[in-house]
């Protein structure tokens, strides 16, 4: 079967019809209406087996058999009213130019509404006459090209709807702005007393607003899945049978080359060691800080870095089928919308538009036959258009996300994504990586006390000479204490055996520790004397309180973690709580399918690159800020510095402002059921129905000003 970049094939289940997975860009998705419309139209094709929308990459996937091709597929998504293609070869790019011409819009809509607010105070102070013709003038001036440009997205979107006959949210929207425009334009024409270009470009800018947060918090989460794979090597440099070398790009490595791979550099490609020792950094996988021996016959992994002797190591895997391109394609398909509130806008959406339609048809039409008049029935019709528009709805949910987020802000946690807040208010169990999480990730000598002031000097000399992980921290303690470095003479590393140098007439080193009980550990050496220096993560300093905080508000932990398993129990039995060590990234994220099944929300805490897929799967996540790339990324929010208690904090004030939340919907609703009888019945001008609308949302953002201090 051939084919695409955008298409990939799907194992049969065992009797049933094999199935293709093609993948589509589908640009125009902005909202739960457009999901469930896809998802409902495509799936309703025959041949089609299933149909997923990732609303953050704007793609869909549909599993079809052969009795329907991708072209039939992109002509039904026409048919719904949505402008596709076949997805692109890097489907994790990100929409920037999208983003950008958002953001542009806003932009004007927001110079144009200032202007014509400050021009439409003097209308609304009583000028008349001339004075008041002339600012209608001026305000039509401003706002005819600020509409015609900012309002592109929506007139376009509902443009493409109505071509293919049907109908989404932008096309009340963009109904209600035209009629107010052109209805403004006609008073203005005739020197009417009043003019509606205030509330039309208002309308445009809230919403908006609205549309370039989500375009940003999407291009956030994608640009975490480019990090993760940034970190693969952009090419190897490859043995030939005949011994000679030569490099070769990434895009060009297959499987069968042998590397050779020297300290220092990151892998291209997974393979296996066919010959030498050295030691690798797998944190990104393992979540464990000490570098990790790999010997003849060991599996490394793209994107990993060959810390001390050069090795050969024969490709097993490149590009899309390497452990690193797995974990982002894991990140990426587990990061969906599991936000209630997405689902209720959903079926909200379906409503909408038919029923905004619905009541501005019937009130222009009662009003004629009532005898008003054209004029007058039109007015109220655009009324009631611009009165329904769902701001306040809107702002219900993001305006309280906002505020709280400011608030945890201060308190040195970092909320990416507003709807974490929601899932946070959720949780019921929460899951911790131990390296890095629990700890500090910074291993430290423990028995430095051991040591006499000359020892001590000594190690400080060999230990700031050396970037390895434990000089590191012998270093960092050092550094704490009235110690100064020694002279030392002729000072080198030597990859896989340690820093050496003479002191004076001895010689001094660093090397492996030969005791093989000692865990993780390293010698020093003073000529005959050999000392064993044994190291600890410390656990972060308030980790105990943190996790009691949470047992507080009914949340038990426990640990899951990649590094070894009798290091992940010593911190587990510390806390008291469970505990599961040695584990992969797949069978992380299987564990937390397992919980999901069961019920139960996951708040999941990890920095590794190993907790990538498991933090975007997990109901919530956070990470810390000393996490790589892709996990702070992946994750929903990220806590700074070393104390662990701001986890705690981010739930207490996520279940304060879903209470927020609910009133905000509340009032929001109850605005709808007062506002649009009064727009009916003729009692409210579009310029009013302009700033009742604004009103109602300003009293949403009122309430939510509460959580300010909610984090205190």
């Amino acid at each position: 079967m051939n084919t695409h970049p955008g298409t990939f094939a799907s194992p049969p289940a065992q009797g049933a019809e094999p199935t293709t997975d093609s993948r589509f860009t589908v640009p125009s998705i902005h909202c739960a209406g457009c999901i469930g419309k896809i998802e409902r139209g495509i799936g309703a094709v025959p041949g089609v087996a299933a149909v997923r929308v990732n609303f953050s990459a704007k793609r869909v996937a549909v599993s079809h058999t052969d009795q329907i091709d991708d072209g039939q597929i992109i002509e039904e998504l026409h048919r719904l009213g949505f402008e596709a293609e076949r997805a692109a070869e890097n489907p994790l790019a990100r929409d920037d130019a999208s983003s950008r011409r958002l953001v542009r819009a806003l932009a004007v809509a927001g110079f144009g509404m200032m202007n014509i607010m400050l021009l439409s105070v003097s209308v609304w102070s009583g000028a008349g006459g001339v004075t008041r013709e002339m600012f209608h003038w001026l305000s039509a001036l401003i706002a005819v090209p600020v509409i015609a440009y900012a309002g592109r997205p929506f007139f376009a979107s509902a443009a493409m709807a109505l071509r293919y006959r049907t109908t989404n949210m932008d096309v009340p929207i963009s109904i209600g702005v035209l009629l107010a425009t052109a209805l403004s334009i006609y008073e203005t024409l005739i020197g009417g007393q009043h003019a509606y270009f205030d509330g039309a470009v208002m309308l445009l800018f809230f919403l908006l607003a609205g549309r370039a947060l989500d375009a940003t918090m999407r291009n956030r989460a994608r640009s975490g899945i480019e990090a993760l794979l940034g970190r693969m090597g952009r090419g190897a440099t490859i043995m030939d049978g005949d011994g000679r070398t030569r490099w070769v790009n990434a895009q060009e490595l297959r499987p069968g080359m042998v590397m050779l791979v020297t300290a220092g550099e990151s892998l291209a490609a997974d393979g296996t060691v066919i010959q030498g020792s050295t030691q690798f950094d797998n944190a990104m996988l393992t979540g464990e800080s000490a570098p990790e021996r790999v010997n003849v016959g060991d599996v490394v992994h793209a994107g990993t870095m060959n810390l001390t002797s050069p090795v050969q190591v024969e490709i097993t895997a490149t590009g899309d089928d390497t452990t690193i391109a797995e974990i982002a394609r894991l990140m990426d398909e587990a990061g969906q919308s599991r936000s209630q509130y997405v689902r209720i806008a959903d079926r909200a959406a379906r409503l909408y538009a038919p029923a905004v339609h619905t009541l501005a048809l019937l009130s222009f039409v009662g009003w004629m036959i009532a005898g008003a008049g054209l004029h007058q029935s039109l007015t109220i019709a655009i009324a009631v258009l611009i009165i329904t528009c769902p701001c306040a709805l809107g702002l219900a949910v993001p305006a309280a996300q906002v505020i709280a987020a400011s608030a945890l802000m201060k308190r040195g946690l970092l909320i990416k994504d507003g709807s974490a807040l929601e899932r946070l208010a959720e949780v019921d169990v929460a899951l911790f990586d131990k390296t890095g999480t629990l700890t500090l990730g910074q291993p430290r000598p423990e028995n430095l006390d051991s040591l006499t002031d000359e020892e001590r000097s000594i190690a400080l000399a060999l230990a700031q000479s050396s970037r390895h992980p434990l000089s590191k921290g012998i270093a960092g303690s050092l550094r704490l204490l009235p110690v100064k470095p020694a002279a030392l003479t002729d000072v080198t590393e030597t990859p896989g055996a340690g820093v050496s140098g003479m002191w004076g007439t001895v010689p001094v080193s660093f090397t492996r520790s030969h005791d093989e009980s000692a865990g993780l550990a390293t010698d020093l050496v003073i000529g005959d004397k050999r000392i064993t220096l044994t190291f600890a993560d410390p656990l972060r300093p308030d980790a105990a309180d943190a996790l009691a905080a949470l047992r507080g508000f009914g949340i038990e932990s426990a640990i899951l973690s990649g590094d070894r398993a009798a290091a992940v129990q010593d911190v587990a039995g510390t806390l008291g709580i469970e505990a599961a060590g040695g584990l992969k990234p797949a069978e992380k994220l299987a564990d937390l399918e397992h919980r999901k099944a069961r019920g139960e929300h996951v708040l999941m805490v990890g920095d590794g690159l190993n907790d990538g897929p498991a933090l975007a799967a997990a109901h919530a996540s956070i990470a810390p800020s000393t996490a790589s790339d892709a996990s702070q990324q992946a994750a929903d929010a990220v806590f700074v510095g070393a104390e662990l208690m701001p986890v705690a904090w981010s739930v207490r004030v996520a279940r304060r402002t879903m209470q927020i939340v609910r009133q905000n919907f509340g009032f929001a609703i109850g605005y709808n059921i007062l506002a649009v009888p009064l727009a009916l019945a003729g009692l409210v001008t579009p310029m009013v129905a302009a700033i009742a609308m604004s009103a109602s949302s300003l009293v949403v953002v009122g309430n939510s000003m509460r959580l300010a201090r909610a984090a205190k």
